[in-house]
């Protein structure tokens, strides 16, 4: 008996590894139709006899599967520093294991909920799940990395609609979609066919209805910005983080890859912590490098760390006289990357070198939008930098801005698949907001997105360059920028109600 239930861990392993093939930059979508039905039958059918205790081991060898195949390259930002590498095996493996646990848990209140037949267990299976990863990504600091919803992220005209429910409630009609074909085997009547059928014809009807407004978006009267925004997209080496690298090259580099124009009304945007070496105060210094350059007809926006009695991950605005205009301090900080949670404690034993040896940043009290009113600039901005991208319904309180703009480093993750999955957040952040996003990366990838996801301007991974942001369609506001994740909860009201409604299915 033992080990038969061995081999039967291991193919839910196997199935949930399967699954990391549906994200980008693979995006097998056809995958997850595959897996999510077999895990739903083989936990439906262990359901009628086997223990909760064991049905969180099924939960927890699908997730593990799944997370320890789609985030190996966090390790990778371990290998930079010889001190960091003993921490490899936590990457790769404990962390992992840790959000297996969100699986291991939705299994076992699946199997707590004695429900008999097979479309109420689909929805609630789908409810679960879907409410689960909703905690993932909010307790504690929150990890909403790779929700299934992602896997969609080249089927522009089905996500659309998350402009409405956004992308935990579109995370549990995923679940559904992908679990539907298991009714097909499981069904008790011809009735219950209807309901699979219902589900898989759902994403042909959201592709029609997204192509509708992504059509409307396109006949929308293309208006040029009163000035330009110009992302950078660089590649200088994350040996400026632990060699003498010489400020002025940095900054000798940005200037060149950003071909200023005396005569071009022109913000230009520097990825996060691109100028580690001084702070926020400091770049001043320099301004010998921008004097001949750069005139009142440019503004910057710089990834650069400030001190205020406390350390901060921020992103500066400066006049061409590198004058601060204006500054936003990250609020959603990477743990273990940017602070060190009980820093007093762990630090005793040595991971304090997970943040440089240094002190560990401070969050920002709240994110508020930034107003530039500079030298005929006007532009209120979103600031997201760099990992607070990932968060849906959580970066803004209001919709009352311009543009949302996205700095970042990913340089921490090598030439693995962490730049693409990094940057598909940014589609789904597009598309909720109903506004342009301006993404400025180092070592990663920068663009121009509308708001209907659409990627108007790229500078691929791997490349440099600029991409400059002149011109736009003004869209309406959007629902889910409006109610943010109370959608979510009324799409749990909806599952619920489908979850009663289903057992009078005879």
């Amino acid at each position: 008996m033992k080990k038969k239930l061995y081999f039967e861990l291991l193919f839910l392993f196997i199935l949930g590894a399967l699954t990391s093939l549906s994200l980008p930059p693979y995006n097998l979508l056809f995958v997850n139709f595959i897996t999510f039905s077999l895990f739903f039958i083989y936990i439906f059918k262990k359901k009628k006899y086997f223990s909760k205790n064991k049905a969180f081991l099924f939960g927890w060898f699908f997730g593990f599967g799944y997370f320890v195949t789609n985030l190996y390259w966090i390790s990778i930002s371990l290998t930079f520093d010889v001190n960091f590498k003993f921490l490899i095996p936590i990457a790769l493996i404990l962390i992992p294991a840790f959000l297996a646990i969100f699986y291991g848990v939705a299994t076992y209140c699946f199997f707590f909920i004695d429900i008999k037949k097979p479309v109420s267990n689909l929805l609630l299976f789908s409810l679960i799940f879907g409410i689960i990863e909703f905690i993932r990504g909010n307790i504690l600091t929150g990890f909403p990395w790779n929700l299934i919803a992602y896997s969609f992220s080249n089927n522009l005209e089905i996500i659309q609609i998350t402009s409405l429910i956004g992308t935990y409630g579109f995370n549990i009609l995923c679940i559904s979609f992908f679990t539907s074909p298991a009714i097909l085997i499981l069904k008790e009547n011809k009735k219950e066919i209807v309901v699979c059928i219902f589900f898989l014809l759902m994403p042909i009807a959201l592709y029609l209805a997204g192509l509708s407004k992504i059509k409307s978006f396109q006949s929308l009267k293309v208006i040029k910005n009163e000035q330009t925004i110009r992302a950078v997209g660089s590649k200088i080496s994350l040996d400026r983080f632990y060699e003498n690298t010489e400020t002025i090259s940095v900054i000798s580099e940005l200037i060149e890859l950003s071909e200023p124009d005396l005569e071009n009304k022109t913000l230009f945007l520097w990825p996060e912590g691109i100028i580690p070496s001084i702070n926020q105060s400091e770049l001043s210094e320099f301004h010998f490098l921008f004097d001949k350059k750069f005139n009142d007809n440019h503004l910057f926006g710089i990834g650069i760390n400030s001190f205020e009695n406390k350390f901060y991950n921020s992103l500066s605005f400066y006049d061409h006289n590198l004058n601060l205009v204006n500054a936003y301090n990250k609020v959603n900080l990477v743990p273990f990357g940017e602070f060190l949670p009980f820093e007093k404690i762990l630090g005793i034993v040595g991971l304090k070198s997970l943040t440089n040896n240094y002190q560990s940043f401070s969050s920002g009290e709240n994110r508020e939008i930034i107003k530039i009113s500079e030298n005929d600039f006007n532009i209120k901005i979103l600031p997201l930098i760099c990992y607070e991208i990932i968060y849906s319904g959580k970066i803004f309180d209001n919709s009352d801005f311009d543009y949302i703009i996205n700095i970042s480093e990913d340089g921490w993750f090598g030439n693995s698949i962490g730049p693409h999955q990094h940057f598909t957040h940014s589609i789904f952040r597009a598309i909720e907001s109903g506004k342009y996003l301006i993404r400025s990366a180092n070592n990663g990838i920068s663009a121009i997105i509308n708001p209907t996801g659409f990627v108007e301007k790229k500078i691929s991974f791997g490349n440099s360059g600029y991409i400059d942001f002149s011109e736009k369609r003004v869209s309406e506001t959007t629902l889910f920028s409006q109610f943010g994740n109370k959608m979510f909860f009324i799409i749990i009201l909806l599952y619920i109600f489908l979850i009663f409604s289903s057992n009078r299915i005879s």
